[in-house]
């Protein structure tokens, strides 16, 4: 087993195998292991401590008893501890980087670009909230105050994971909540730096509690638990809808970021040399690993034959290999049953008679290890095909032709999700009417830079609820009116 030496802030072996609950590293009570995949090279890179329901128990009652004194904890007190791990981040965002890259395949310049960064915006976010927000309003003698939900607990996935525990235990504890973090199991080793570095941060004990394990233990002890208050999960559908199931009992807020089957509407008008390479590039961002990742590229069929062959040039050129390798852009898909679902739903495609510009099945060449797949696009595909309608999560396009803007927002709409869409055209009143058409949390036009306080979440059995920004902070707030305040 490959000994984890990440500088100084290293996923200690011994902390690996322990829980941080009520402000220090602790055994389970059944000292059961589960293994980290490196999906680079198939071996075993480290064992983390499997929580059961009673290491559930313990950190819901550490979160509870802490929660009315954080809860009271002055606003810039508040701040200043979320401003200090936000530092922390900044100062560790090579071990960081390094950790995700060896427990997901993350290629490591997007592991220190994007997953590092972005994440600690969202601590950054949670910060600055702190010293606008009002949580008392006044209107005609009704005070409107909101008031921080309780204990949370907060279920993250495998694909961003420093990312999706910042979008969620900044602002729960910005709010004022407590809460219990359940990493993936299959990518938890970030989760462990982030506990130490929220340790460090000097956060009080019993505001912050991980407990490892898997989703069918420690997620339905979690969501069933009745000193939970609140649920916040990103993960599948069949993740979801689990853990809406076993909330119901205790009547907790539930709330859901999951699947997506993204479209990019390419209008008659865009600039097609600038549109699709970006657009390729964002349907394969973090090897097509993102809920949100714009895997229906929707173009004029009198424009498909130049479609095909610049997204096919943009694909071939994609660089994919060892993810420690300054080079790579694209490393292994993360763990090994998502590799399989990949191969399965690109043979899918071959089998439903869509046109393969690029890629298929197999591994990539050269690789015999590693869950490595080939970057593959697919045209001549309709919304009928199951490649066209269920989230395959790994670098895969699926191109479809229409002949008008009508039909174009017919097939955006033409699935059972609703998180994320794209728009292209010069035309920005053009744009931004399609926009308002698509069923979707988010509509992103032209590809802008990425925004941290705009809301995301879904539409449809994309999920419930929001994160980022004020509205994500929202969710982790109640609302009691004071009549005849005054």
């Amino acid at each position: 087993m490959t000994n984890l030496s990440l500088n100084h802030h290293s996923v200690d072996p011994q902390i690996s195998g322990q829980l941080y609950i009520n402000g220090r590293w602790s055994l389970p009570v059944d000292p059961a292991t589960l293994p980290v995949v490196n999906p680079a090279t198939e071996e075993v890179i480290a064992e983390v401590a499997r929580g059961s329901s009673e290491d559930v128990d313990r950190a819901v009652a550490a979160a509870r008893a802490a929660f009315p004194g954080w809860s009271a904890t002055p606003v810039d007190s508040r701040a200043l501890i979320l401003g200090k791990i936000h530092e922390l981040i900044l100062e560790r965002q090579e071990a960081l980087a390094q950790a995700l890259s060896l427990e997901m395949g993350a290629a490591i310049s997007f592991a220190r670009v994007m997953q590092v960064p972005l994440a600690a915006e969202h601590v950054r976010v949670a910060c600055d909230l702190l010293s606008t927000y009002r949580f008392r309003r006044v209107e005609n003698g009704t005070a409107v105050d909101r008031e921080p939900i309780g204990v949370c607990g907060l279920i993250t996935p495998w694909n961003w994971p420093l990312y999706q525990i910042t979008a969620k235990v900044a602002p729960a504890i910005a709010a004022g909540c407590t809460v219990v973090l359940k990493p993936s199991e299959l990518s938890p080793l970030s989760a462990l730096l982030f506990a130490q570095l929220v340790h460090d941060a000097g956060l009080p004990p019993g505001v912050f509690n991980l407990v490892n394990g898997s989703g069918a233990e420690v997620g339905a002890a979690m969501a069933a638990h009745p000193d939970i208050d609140m649920i916040s999960i990103t993960g599948s559908n069949r993740a979801g809808a689990l853990v809406a199931q076993a909330a119901a009992p205790t009547v907790k807020r539930v709330t859901q970021e999951l699947g997506g089957k993204s479209p990019n509407v390419l209008l008659p008008d865009a600039d097609f040399a600038k549109a699709v390479p970006p657009g390729v590039m964002s349907a394969f961002r973090n090897v097509g690993q993102s809920c949100s990742a714009p895997t229906r590229m929707i173009v004029p069929r009198n424009r498909l034959a130049e479609v095909e062959a610049l997204a096919a040039a943009t694909a071939n050129a994609i660089i994919v290999g060892d993810p420690l390798l300054e080079g790579t852009v694209l490393g292994p898909i993360a763990n090994e049953a998502q590799f399989h679902r990949v191969q399965t739903m690109i043979e899918v495609g071959l089998d439903e008679g869509a046109k393969l510009l690029c890629g298929g099945p197999g591994r990539v060449q050269g690789f015999e290890k590693g869950f490595y797949t080939r970057p593959t696009i697919f045209s001549n595909v309709d919304s009928s095909m199951r490649i066209a309608q269920e989230e395959i999560f790994g670098p895969v396009l699926c191109i479809i032709a229409y002949d008008t803007v009508d039909e174009a927002v017919a097939i955006a709409n033409d699935t059972v999700y609703g998180l994320g869409a794209h728009v292209q055209s010069q035309d920005l009143e053009l744009a931004r009417s399609v926009a308002s058409r698509i069923r979707s949390g988010q509509v992103l036009l032209n590809y802008p830079a990425w925004n941290p306080m705009a809301p995301f979440g879904g539409y449809k059995r994309s999920g419930n609820g929001r994160e980022y920004g004020v509205h994500g902070f929202e969710e982790y707030l109640e609302i009691k009116a004071i009549v005849g305040f005054g």
